[in-house]
C-alpha cells in the first residue's frame, strides 16, 4: 500500500489558505451521466460499507483531484477514487476537494464506469493523467459489456510510471472476474449492466444484504423441503397403515371362509362378505 507524506489524524494543523475565488468555474454536467448511475452507485456504496472506518482511508465519489495548487484548472473529476494513509479529519474539515498538494499524495485506487460521451477521455487523456499522479490503480466498469471500452471490466496497475493490466479470468457462467492487489477484493462483471465485488477467498459478494438474504432463502428451502419430507413420510405411514388393514382384513375372512368350511356351514364358494348361507347336504 503506498505511503504518504500527510500527518495522522490526531496532529493539530492550520486550514490550508483558500483558493482565490475566480481561479475556475465549474463545467457542465456530462449530458449522459445518468446512464452510469444505476451501476456505479451500486459498487461504489459496496466498496464503502466493506471499507469504511480503516484507519487513515478516505473514499468519495464526487469533486475534484486538484494537482495545481497555481491553476484550478488543472483537476480531474474521478467517478470513484480511494486513499489509505490520509489525514482523513483534516480533508474533512479544511478541504473543499481533494487538493493533492495539501494531502501529500494522489488517490491510490480509482474507478471509472463508461459513458458514451466520456469512454475515450477515460481511456486516453485521463489515463495518461491518473499514470502521470501516481494513482497505483485504475479501474475501468463498462455497464454495456464492452461497447464502450472495448471490454466490460479492466483493472491496471501502475508499474514504472505506465498501466498494467491485471489478469482477468471467466466463470462458467459468462462473469468476468479481475483481482485487485491493492483491495485483495475481486472485482466482477456480471453481465446485463451489473457488477459485483468478490472475497477472493470464498468467492462470495462481500454484499451482508445479499448474503443474509441468500442464506434466508436457503433457510426457508430447507424448512419447506423438510416440511414436505414430513407430510410425503406422514402420507407414506397412513398409505402403510390403510394397507396393513386390508391386508389384516382380508386375513380374517379367509380365516372365517376355512372355519366355516371345516363345520360344513357352507358350501364352498357361498362365503360372501363374512355372511354364512346354510348348507345341507
Amino acid at each position: 500500500m503506498a505511503t504518504s507524506r500527510a500527518t495522522s489524524a490526531k496532529t493539530k494543523r492550520p486550514a490550508p489558505e483558500r483558493l482565490p475565488d475566480i481561479f475556475y468555474e465549474d463545467p457542465e454536467p456530462v449530458e449522459d451521466g445518468m446512464l452510469q448511475w444505476g451501476p456505479l452507485n451500486d459498487i461504489s456504496h459496496l466498496l464503502k460499507r466493506y471499507l469504511e472506518g480503516r484507519p487513515g482511508m478516505f473514499m468519495s465519489g464526487g469533486g475534484y483531484l486538484m494537482y495545481n495548487r497555481d491553476n484550478g484548472h488543472d483537476r480531474v473529476a474521478p467517478e470513484f477514487y480511494i486513499a489509505f494513509d490520509v489525514d482523513v479529519d483534516f480533508i474533512w474539515a479544511h478541504l473543499t476537494n481533494f487538493w493533492i498538494w495539501e494531502i501529500g499524495k494522489a488517490p491510490d485506487f480509482v474507478l471509472e464506469m463508461a459513458t458514451p460521451s466520456t469512454a475515450e477521455y477515460d481511456l486516453g487523456a485521463k489515463r495518461d493523467l491518473y499514470a502521470r499522479l501516481g494513482i497505483a490503480e485504475y479501474w475501468r466498469l463498462d455497464y454495456t459489456g464492452g461497447k464502450l471500452y472495448g471490454d466490460p471490466l479492466v483493472g491496471e496497475r501502475l508499474i514504472d510510471g505506465e498501466y498494467v493490466a491485471y489478469p482477468r479470468r471467466e466463470r462458467g457462467d459468462g462473469a468476468v472476474i479481475a483481482h485487485s492487489e491493492l483491495l485483495d477484493l475481486d472485482i466482477c462483471w456480471l453481465g446485463d449492466g451489473a457488477f459485483d465485488v468478490l472475497d477472493p477467498a470464498t468467492g462470495q459478494t462481500i454484499d451482508w444484504e445479499t448474503r443474509i438474504r441468500a442464506v434466508r432463502l436457503a433457510i426457508e428451502a430447507a424448512r419447506d423441503a423438510e416440511a414436505a419430507a414430513q407430510a410425503a413420510e406422514a402420507n407414506a405411514r397412513t398409505l402403510r397403515a390403510e394397507a396393513e388393514h386390508l391386508a389384516l382384513r382380508a386375513e380374517l375372512e379367509r380365516m372365517r371362509e376355512e372355519r366355516a368350511l371345516t363345520r360344513g356351514t357352507v358350501a364352498p364358494g357361498q362365503w360372501r362378505g363374512g355372511a354364512a348361507y346354510p348348507y345341507k347336504k
